[in-house]
């Protein structure tokens, strides 16, 4: 078998028509395209390099283009994305190369992965090939083979030209990827073509700052345009995901978005606003009617009305919240399940009429999949030490990135620490927009769960969760996101996203706090183990052993915050009465006004410049005290945040260690952006 250039295999060898016949049903069964029980492979090459079979009509983002059908410079003709060995090995930094890349991961049937396939099995019956990331095995060692490998405990210290390297802006950054890499730079290239930079060598300012500077728009119109796939801000404004502007808009207009809501809770993508791009009219939304249901907006704080732009941090709560849960506390309050008396009928039903409000918001297939816990901590810590304990070992490895808040990392450092695994990070570049192509870089036969925020607390940057959740299905890894910035923003579909887990939070969302949920995929619930034992989670128990209930309930042990379900139901009744279609082009145009006021202060930094960003401004201002512009802001009835928000690796990826937020909600208005900013220039005069 002949290799090319850069070592992809071209021949036409049982093992390459094999790969190919692998890659191409990949395709198919990542982006709905079905299980591709197709007619054997027949390789026909084409002139030129190609996608593989399946690839050319992958579903493409907004403002994307189709695919290419040839010129990527990875891919060989027959062989799909599969490098040779020496870049198998040099994707494992320090390990064994990853093998063969399988058609699926774990699934109901097959909870833990792949198995190996049988001796006398024919190299083309592809149905026998382990899976490229199979789960932990319990029952490997029934069958001879190690379930876990053994070694100290690996903690990933990069050298000095590792980290140059990781940096955007690196030197021969994009070659090196390309060429160490080229099946995951091709799968990167394919899934998400406007995520892989161009070559960073080339990049020499944060045109998104310079923007930022001259217009107040720090991904609005660029300094100069540039062309699809470089490493560079859109000729849009982009904030989170309202895109699109009108063709012959002059330079530096404001454009307003009107909101065009797609279908949801239906087949078909995740519910978007998108602005139409003939239209300049401002999205309807009668805020001073929603301003009436939050009675704690309306008081003065130091003699000034308040402010309240520390929504990042926790939302107000509607009267109707209020009301649920006071009502609760006054006529239902009874603990749940186990008693035939009539409060404690009403505190179940309420209870878990609170669940099912959760399944509908997150569109899950069943209230089942819903899990209460006391916050997306909590949430994240149950499936680092339920499911992560259960299927991650030594010398397997987790993926997060540089922009989480410390509750998205510690629990995993914890994990990595007592199972041997270790902690990978996805750099951001300079925007604070994760380098798709490093992430394709990262995953391999090692990669045990993929764990992002959807929104980033400090930054406000927004993720592709979409893409970042496909590409580590391709290796059968299954994906965590952190939606605790998101869900009060941005509309969410579970299934349309194929997430395997998703949490979030109650206080971010306008409900109670000490209250959240897990939403998990049901062969991955129902495969866990437990993570705290008690009342309620149990059938039977005897001294000897005991029986669990099945998912939800063994993970719900003791009495739980009833109310607080009961509330966080009617929190999210008030955000479907609003409409997060509606929320979120109201939110995109109070975020641009502000940004557009903060490019006026003197001496500012906008921290966290993203193309898709959602509702946070975060900043320093050149010889002022974080505290105290907080402390100044707070006597003018101003309330944000400073310090390091929990997520102090994102700040220092920029060069501080805390920073000022701002943070805005759809309660907010032009006024309170306009009494924000008049008390920052009172600060600059100072």
């Amino acid at each position: 078998m002949s290799t090319s250039a850069i070592g992809i295999p071209t021949g036409d060898s049982a093992a390459s028509l094999a790969h190919a016949d692998l890659v191409g049903r990949l395709a198919r069964e990542i982006y709905g395209q079905g299980q591709a029980a197709s007619a054997p492979f027949a390789p026909s090459p084409p002139a030129s390099p190609q996608l593989p079979q399946g690839l050319e009509s992958l579903p493409q983002g907004p403002g994307q283009p189709s695919l290419p059908g040839a010129g990527l410079g990875t891919p060989s003709a027959a062989s799909g994305f599969q490098p040779d060995a020496a870049s198998l090995g040099a994707r494992n930094v320090g390990g064994p190369a990853a093998g063969i890349l399988g058609l699926t991961g774990p699934s109901a049937a097959n909870p833990f992965g792949g198995t190996p396939a049988p001796a006398g099995a024919g190299f083309l019956d592809t149905a026998t090939i382990p899976s490229v990331h199979p789960l932990a095995d319990p029952l490997a060692s029934q069958r001879g083979v190690p379930s876990a490998r053994h070694g100290l405990p690996e903690f990933f210290v990069p050298s000095l030209p590792d980290v140059a390297a990781f940096l955007p802006g690196g030197p021969d950054l994009h070659r090196r990827v390309a060429a160490d890499h080229p099946r995951a730079n091709a799968f990167a290239s394919a899934v998400a073509p406007s995520l892989v930079p161009a070559d960073p060598s080339k990049a020499g300012v944060d045109i998104a700052q310079e923007n930022f500077q001259r217009t107040g728009r720090p991904s609005g119109d660029p300094v100069r345009t540039v062309k699809h796939g470089g490493d560079q801000p859109f000729t849009s404004g982009d904030y989170y995901f309202l895109t699109g502007s009108p063709r012959n808009a002059k330079p530096h207009a404001k454009l307003q978005a009107a909101p065009r809501v797609e279908p949801s809770r239906h087949h078909g993508p995740v519910p978007r606003v998108t602005s139409t791009p003939s239209s300049l009219v401002g999205a309807p939304f009668d805020v001073e009617r929603v301003r009436k249901d939050f009675p704690a907006l309306h008081q003065s704080v130091n003699g000034h009305r308040l402010v309240w732009l520390d929504n990042a941090a926790t939302t107000h709560k509607p009267q109707s919240v209020i009301d649920a849960t006071s009502e609760f506390y006054a006529r239902h309050n009874s603990n749940i399940h186990r008693a035939a008396h009539t409060l404690a009928a009403r505190s179940t039903d309420l209870f878990e009429g609170g669940r099912e409000k959760v399944r509908r918001f997150l569109n899950a297939p069943s209230k089942d999949d819903i899990v209460f816990v006391r916050g997306t901590t909590e949430a994240i810590n149950l499936v680092a030490n339920s499911y992560g304990r259960a299927n991650i070992g030594p010398g397997d490895e987790i993926i997060v990135s540089t922009i989480e808040h410390h509750a998205n990392i510690v629990p995993w450092q914890l994990l990595s620490q007592a199972t041997g695994a270790t902690l990978r990070v996805v750099p951001v570049n300079d925007r604070g927009e994760i380098i798709f192509e490093q992430y394709a870089a990262l995953l391999s036969g090692r990669t045990k769960i993929v764990s992002v925020t959807h929104v980033a607390n400090a930054l406000g940057t927004v993720n592709p969760v979409r893409e970042i959740i496909a590409l580590a299905h391709a290796y059968g890894v299954p994906v965590l996101v952190d939606a605790a910035q998101s869900t009060p923003h941005i509309p969410i579909d579970v299934q349309s996203l194929d997430a395997d887990f998703v949490v979030f939070s109650g206080h971010k969302v306008f409900g109670p706090t000490g209250i959240g949920a897990l939403y998990g995929k049901t062969h991955l619930l129902e495969a866990m183990p437990p993570w705290q034992g008690g009342g309620h989670m149990i059938e039977d128990v005897t001294f000897t052993r005991t029986v669990y209930k099945g998912a939800p309930e063994k993970f719900e042990a003791g009495t739980p915050d009833i109310a607080g379900a009961v509330g966080l139901g009617a929190a999210l009744d008030y955000l479907e009465s609003v409409g997060l279609p509606a929320i979120a082009a109201y939110e995109h145009d109070l975020l641009d006004y502000a940004q557009a006021g903060l490019a006026d202060i003197k001496g500012l930094r906008l921290i966290g410049t993203a193309r898709e960003k959602a509702s946070v401004m975060s900043f320093t201002i050149e010889g002022q005290a974080n505290e105290a512009v907080a402390h100044h802001l707070d006597r003018h009835g101003v309330a944000v945040r400073s310090g390091h928000h929990c997520a102090l690796p994102a700040l220092r990826r920029f060069g501080v260690d805390q920073s000022i937020r701002a943070s805005l909600a759809f309660y907010n208005t032009r006024e309170d952006v306009d009494v924000f900013l008049q008390a920052l220039h009172r600060l600059a005069r100072h």
